[in-house]
């Protein structure tokens, strides 16, 4: 429900708060019963300087550069139709109740003239009275009287916690018609160069190089600022004039205490009022609280026959008809002190709605709700007349287009104990407005004209958040937050999001705290704070990787690219937790346990057995290689890919053989059964008496199975189960299937080999000398050794510190026995074969 704008969406609202419920549709009631359709996220897309900005409360805004069809045109002022509508809505909202006489501005014509003199005349000027004195009653005259002065006419404006870059803003907005659209400073600058209104601000909070800074942005315009003494002063350079406002006298407070009350004062309450004159040092605040210290003593003294419908005494008395003791029961003066001090007293006979108002009041700082959110506040459907009460009494005070407890207030009613439960109504404010804030029917520009008032209810209770409590502030802020963003009222924007992410640190919420930190970041990227935007969103993205939030990091990612892309400064190319980063990953790969050979040694003929290369033995002294055989001065780099690159062919050729003899895959029976049986095989060996064939393409170990029969001496074929390759007579690897040679079969003889080893100027590989090259060759620049391993009896397959290499290109009457013993170390026997 919009306590505004109420519409039909306000009735059936869930009894916990959280979801509205939504009318379901008359032929539906029966089949819907009980279930409610939780309400759409409210997402707005607007436009901030280059970027398009989408308000995102679930997952995070997104941005991105605008697109050029997205921009939108250059902003144009408003009518005067449009300029009306805007000044009425800058004023404070008329309370309820009795309409109030407007008090007389007493004893300010000088001053008054002396403003509109110097404002016709394009000078700045700036307007100093303490609080209480009637500052804010004299800018509304004198803004009256300028109307025509300027052709942009009068802008109000309040600078109550803003900045000048917030006044640029709002001065911005007051003139031209630019809905979602945020310039940037350039386009600003340009649009309020060329605004010629006269700019009444009142509650200014700056000064010094910041005023200037907002002159110098605005020199067609005529300001007049209403400050406080305790405002740092503008500089010397700056050319504003200044008046001061005076105290009332005593004759002039006099009479403004018999317009308060309504008629003439006995001689009794004009002493009275006299004292309190010298008491209060003649400010006009406290002469209005008198008369409605008089006002209620007279209602008291009447009786409780004059009752409005509201429950608010009605004014029985006229100016021609002085009260007369003898009509009622006598009501006795307040004392000096109460006077002084009144707003107890004034509290006190106030409607128990207007109470329960100061509290609110007192625990939001100061800060007066708006009229349609007290009955909720309350729990009175007539609490909205309360604020036509306190305006009454003058308890409260306007503030741009709100209310706010009069100078002193606040103190005097914390000392009557008013602020005892403080964070009990702040609390209770922030459960509303955060229901209030989140709901769709609220619009933006309703949630940032409550700015000061939500922001209020945050302040004290974050201080007051412990862990696992964060409940209460994290709603709110995230329900005001984004509604902050689409209002452009960014400074609220801003403070909601820090205050939301203290509470959640303090509460523990990971989550809430990686929501705010991107918030921040997307904040400062549109304020041109790359810095701080960067460090936010960093932030954010750790927190959401450790969460393993894949779509918020992704929109934290996109963000931090358009800061590195502003700033010039590249990505860091840390991954992030739960993340790969592509860029990070290492050109090097780890060394072999036994390290890297330095050189490659010299190629040789093709031997007739392959040799296993044993990696347990320490690497030999290098050795120079021939011109011709091998490669010299590789990097390190290449040097350490092809060792982990050979060793990583050993693993997987060990996997392939272990798969290859496992029998997982039975495949066709008749591919698997051989020509030739073997003698070290048996009918009981599940093998059913035939050769197992070789797996061709396996060569990732250079290994052939261990049931193969190994050829003798004279080329015959044998019994051993040597795993290692065969050759034939001629000097020529076999490239059987199992790896034996038929002497009586022709095509076994005079097949040519299919799989030679490379040349002698080529570096070896770890291919296997069978019929077809395997799938995935090893890089050609592997390692040399200026002496090669000495062969051994192959380890089972299991090994994965064993590899084989090719056949080398010793001369093919040298065969080696897989027993030969090591003749030494650099220098190859006569039995060994060089790789």
């Amino acid at each position: 429900m919009d306590p505004i704008n109420p519409g039909p969406e306000e009735y059936g609202q869930d009894g916990d708060g959280s979801t509205p419920r939504q009318r379901p549709p008359r032929e539906s009631l029966t089949a819907d019963f009980g279930q409610h359709v939780p309400a759409l996220a409210r997402t707005v897309q607007l436009v901030s300087g280059d970027f398009l900005l989408t308000v995102n409360p679930v997952d995070g805004s997104e941005i991105e550069p605008c697109p050029p069809a997205e921009r939108p045109a250059r902003p144009v002022k408003m009518g005067e139709a449009e300029r009306a509508e805007a000044e009425r809505a800058a004023r404070p909202p008329v309370p309820p109740g009795p309409a109030q006489p407007p008090l007389p501005l007493l004893a300010r014509q000088d001053e008054r003239e002396k403003l509109v003199r110097l404002l016709a005349r394009g000078r700045s000027v700036r307007l100093t009275g303490p609080a209480g004195s009637g500052r804010t009653r004299l800018l509304d005259i004198v803004a009256e009287d300028c109307a025509d002065l300027a052709p942009d006419g009068v802008v109000r404006l309040n600078g109550h916690r803003r900045s000048a870059d917030d006044l640029l803003h709002d001065l911005f907005y007051a003139v031209h018609n630019a809905p979602l659209h945020r310039p940037d400073r350039d386009e600003l600058i340009d649009c309020v160069r060329e605004i010629g209104a006269v700019v009444v601000l009142d509650d200014l909070e700056f000064g010094g190089a910041a005023l200037d800074e907002l002159l110098d942005a605005t020199p067609e315009c005529a300001f007049l600022f209403g400050v406080t003494p305790d405002v740092p002063e503008p500089s010397a350079d700056a050319g504003i004039e200044e008046v001061s406002l005076s105290h009332l006298d005593r004759a002039a407070g006099l009479d403004l205490i018999a317009h308060a009350v309504g008629r003439r004062l006995t001689e009794d309450e004009s002493n009275w009022a006299g004292d309190l004159w010298f008491e209060s040092e003649g400010l006009p605040l406290r002469f209005v609280q008198a008369g409605a210290l008089l006002r209620q003593r007279d209602r008291l003294r009447a009786g409780a026959d004059a009752v409005d419908e509201y429950g608010v005494f009605e004014d029985v008395r006229t100016d021609e008809t002085p009260y007369d003791p003898a009509d009622g029961d006598e009501v006795p003066l307040p004392s000096l002190g109460e006077a002084a001090a009144p707003a107890p007293l004034l509290a006190s006979r106030l409607s128990a709605s207007a109470r329960a108002t100061l509290r609110f009041a007192v625990a939001l700082g100061g800060e007066v709700p708006h009229q349609a959110h007290l009955p909720a506040l309350v729990g009175d459907t007539h609490a909205d007349a309360a604020l036509g009460e306190l305006a009454a009494c003058g308890l409260v005070s306007p503030a741009g287009s709100r209310f706010r407890l009069a100078a002193g207030v606040p103190a005097q009613l914390e000392a009557a104990g008013y602020a005892d439960e403080a964070e009990a109504q702040a609390r209770a404010a922030a459960q509303h407005y955060a229901w209030w804030a989140g709901h769709p029917s609220v619009t933006p520009e309703r949630v940032c004209a409550e700015a000061d008032a939500v922001l209020a209810a945050l302040s004290p209770l974050t201080a007051a958040t412990t862990e696992g409590e964060a409940g209460t502030v994290v709603r709110l802020a995230r329900a005001a937050a984004p509604a902050f963003a689409a209002g452009l009222h960014w400074s609220a924007w801003e403070r909601a999001l820090r205050a939301g992410a203290e509470a959640a640190r303090l509460a523990g919420d990971v989550a809430e705290q990686a929501y705010f930190h991107h918030e921040l970041g997307i904040h400062a990227l549109c304020s041109g704070q790359l810095d701080r935007s960067r460090a936010e969103l960093e932030a954010s993205i750790g927190l959401r990787g450790a969460l393993a939030d894949k779509r918020g990091a992704v929109a934290g990612r996109r963000a931090l690219a358009l800061v590195a892309d502003r700033s010039g400064v590249p990505l860091a190319l840390t991954p992030t937790a739960g993340d790969e980063v592509p860029e990070a990953r290492y050109e090097e790969s780890v060394s072999p346990p036994r390290g890297v050979p330095t050189a490659f040694p010299e190629l040789q003929p093709p031997a007739d057995t392959a040799l296993v290369i044993n990696r347990s033995v320490p690497p030999p002294s290098p050795r120079p290689a021939k011109a011709g055989g091998g490669l010299k001065g590789l990097a390190r780099r290449n040097l350490v890919a092809a060792g982990a690159g050979a060793l990583l062919v050993a693993v997987l050729g060990t996997v392939v053989t272990l798969g290859a003899t496992s029998e997982n895959d039975a495949g066709t029976p008749s591919e698997n059964v051989g020509v030739n049986p073997s003698a070290s095989q048996g009918i009981d060996d599940g093998s059913l008496g035939a050769d197992r064939a070789a797996e061709e393409g396996d060569g990732h170990t250079g290994e052939a199975t261990s049931r193969t029969t190994d050829p003798g001496p004279d080329g015959t074929p044998g019994t051993s189960d040597d795993p290692t390759p065969t050759a034939t007579a001629s000097g020529e690897p076999s490239d059987g299937p199992s790896g034996t040679t038929k002497p009586d079969d022709p095509t076994q003889t005079s097949q040519p080999p299919t799989s030679r080893p490379p040349t002698s100027s080529k570096p070896p590989t770890s291919e296997p000398p069978t019929s077809q090259p395997p799938t995935s060759q090893p890089p050609t620049s592997e390692p040399p050794t200026s002496e090669p391993p000495v062969t051994s009896e192959p380890p089972p397959p299991s090994t994965s510190d064993t590899a084989s290499g090719p056949t080398s290109s010793a001369p093919a009457q040298t065969s080696s026995s897989a027993s030969a013993p090591q003749s030494g170390v650099g220098t190859p026997s006569s039995s060994e074969t060089v790789i």
